[in-house]
């Protein structure tokens, strides 16, 4: 199991390293520069050292080389204040460079994240909570910014330091080196211990937090129902559960870090105290000068935090390991709907449609369409009619290939939409949704989508086509009004109305009406059924409908039951049947008549 997990993080680590290709020029300046650093750093306690010797313990003798050692002194002074500011400059330099580097190359990663999300096919976000795919590109990303622009450095800087101070001290004495390292084996079971338990800490902390950002999702998007079901108490207490885990986790993860750092101070502790203890014997005897055991000093001091920040810094890089894991599960996720090498790309759409022995089911052989065909003619205005979950609504996904047929073919002016560029198809389809889903700013915006193609005049014009504009120009600031989040200054009906201003904005060739009056009063129906024919004259135009008051004038009504087409004609030609879509009428009007 744990060769399986270190697999799976070099292969992860592999992957985050691709996003430093295009800085790699940065990057090797930077550790030149870490390189500098650290010489200098490790050369500091050297000048110190040599001025005891020469300036201070050396052979003095009043009257004659007072003012040669002064000179030296001050020599030595005016190295070390270069050295403080080369450090200064240096170290400076290199963190604001990786400090850049770092937010570039997340931006990157987030960019790259956003838009493969975007690409993935609907039955990825069926089955996936919205609060999961946010915290992928935003608290994930953001999880391993500290890998490039710090711990990648700081472990070269840090894994140098430990080598050359090691180094250093064997050649400046043996014996005060191995005496030195005495207590180094404790210190490296120290990490290996912390290194593993952090890694499973990390990995808690950040699932549970993912399960609390999506609990947060989708009740905040819900509150309303929450409030009308007088759910609160019961809510809170399920937030107070989650976030208790959370803050367990979180506390778990301080309390590893919080022994480790202790632990391994107390054994660099052990290592001075073994260093003053041999360094005053060897000194007293001459074996070493004075100076030397000040640089012995300096060094054993130096020598472990680099091994502790070492290992904190293979803490942080096994949480950020575990934030890319999941990042990159979600890279790996792939889109079911994909466009062909050389995808069919027309120059004008006349908007005829074809099924052709559809079978389509969301799971298995879970069939919601069974052996479905029609013809839809270019102009035509064809509407569905059917109990819920008779199959009209999936046949208005398999136009736009949202979702694939399992069996038989969907074709667009003679071609299957598999062959279709996936932009060219979309593009040509106008469809308004029961739901309609308005994003935050203005009602421009929201009609334009940012289509810098569409002008306010087409927008305007619009407007006054579908009868938003009766609302539109009521409003304090017309088209700049805020709608506010999804729209919630905005009632169901001035929502829809701008829907379809959405809509007739772009022109499509092929307009699709998914219960676009069910939600709405009386009197905005009769601004959409006013609109409805500028709306669908000269173009494909499909209809769901519930109320069969907004289909009577179709070219052809089809009647679904159970997946299939039962019935197919003209309003009259239905009634004439005494079929299922003579029942429904029936059952409508007595439902009006009551």
């Amino acid at each position: 199991m744990m060769q399986i997990n270190q697999k799976r993080e070099k292969g992860t680590m592999r992957r985050m390293l691709q996003y430093l290709k295009p800085y790699r020029k940065t990057l090797i300046f930077c550790l030149l520069l870490v390189l500098l650093v650290t010489a200098l750093e490790l050369y500091k306690p050297v000048l110190i050292g040599n001025a005891i010797d020469s300036c201070i313990t050396g052979d003095y003798v009043p009257g004659e080389n007072a003012d040669q050692r002064f000179h030296l002194l001050l020599q030595m002074s005016a190295r070390y204040i270069l050295v403080l500011i080369a450090l200064f400059f240096g170290n400076r330099f290199q963190h604001i460079m990786m400090q850049e580097t770092g937010q570039k190359i997340i931006y990157d990663l987030r960019n790259d994240l956003f838009a493969h999300t975007e690409g993935l096919s609907l039955r990825f976000f069926d089955t996936t909570p919205v609060g999961k795919i946010v915290t992928r590109i935003t608290n994930d990303a953001e999880s391993i910014n500290d890998v490039f622009s710090e711990i990648l450095v700081n472990l070269f800087k840090n894994s140098i330091k430990i080598l050359s101070l090691a180094v250093l001290m064997l050649t400046i004495n043996l014996r005060m080196a191995l005496w030195s390292f005495v207590t180094l084996p404790l210190a490296a079971i120290l990490t290996v211990l912390f290194r593993l338990i952090s890694r499973r800490a990390f990995r808690i902390t950040k699932n549970k937090l993912t399960e609390l950002n999506t609990f947060l999702s989708e009740h905040l998007s819900g509150m309303r129902i929450i409030h009308i079901f007088a759910q609160e108490e019961r809510k809170f207490a399920e937030f107070e559960h989650k976030n208790e885990e959370l803050f367990k986790a979180g506390f778990r993860e301080m309390l590893v870090n919080a022994l480790f750092r202790p632990a391994t101070y107390l054994v660099s502790i052990a290592a001075t105290v073994i260093v003053i203890l041999k360094g005053s014997q060897y000194t007293l005897s001459g074996i070493i000068t004075l100076g030397t055991l000040y640089i012995f000093l300096q060094y054993i001091s130096s020598f472990f935090n680099p091994i502790q920040e070492l290992a904190e810094q293979f803490a942080a890089l096994q949480s950020a390991v575990a934030s890319a894991e999941k990042i990159f599960t979600l890279f790996d996720e792939k889109a079911l709907i994909t466009e062909k090498e050389k995808p069919y790309t027309p120059n004008h759409i006349h908007g005829r449609i074809d099924f052709d022995h559809v079978w389509f089911a969301y799971q298995g052989e879970e069939w919601i369409l069974r052996d479905v065909s029609f013809t839809i003619l270019p102009g035509q205005k064809v509407a569905f009619v059917g109990a819920t979950g008779a199959g009209k609504s999936s046949i208005l996904n398999l136009i736009g290939r949202y979702y694939d047929v399992q069996r038989g073919s969907v074709k667009v002016d003679g071609v299957d939409v598999k062959d279709w560029s996936l932009s060219s198809l979309r593009a040509a389809i106008g469809q308004v949704q029961q739901d309609v889903f308005l994003f935050s700013g203005d009602v421009n915006r929201n009609i334009r989508l940012l289509d810098d193609n569409i002008s306010d005049e087409a927008i305007k014009k619009a407007s006054i086509s579908v009868n938003a504009s009766r609302f539109i120009d009521h409003l304090p600031n017309a088209y700049q009004e805020e709608v506010g989040e999804r729209g919630s200054s905005l009632s169901s009906g001035q929502r829809q109305l701008l829907s379809f201003a959405r809509v007739l904005a772009r022109n499509p060739e092929i307009l699709i009406l998914d219960e676009a009056t069910a939600n709405i009063d009386t009197e905005t129906e009769l601004w959409i059924q006013e609109a409805l024919t500028p709306l669908t004259e000269g173009r494909t135009s499909i209809l769901v409908a519930h109320r069969l008051s907004t289909i009577q004038h179709a070219d052809r009504i089809m009647v679904m039951h159970h997946g299939k087409i039962r019935e197919s004609g003209t309003h009259q030609e239905l009634l004439e049947l005494n079929g299922i879509y003579h029942k429904l009428y029936l059952l409508q009007l007595s439902k009006h008549t009551d």
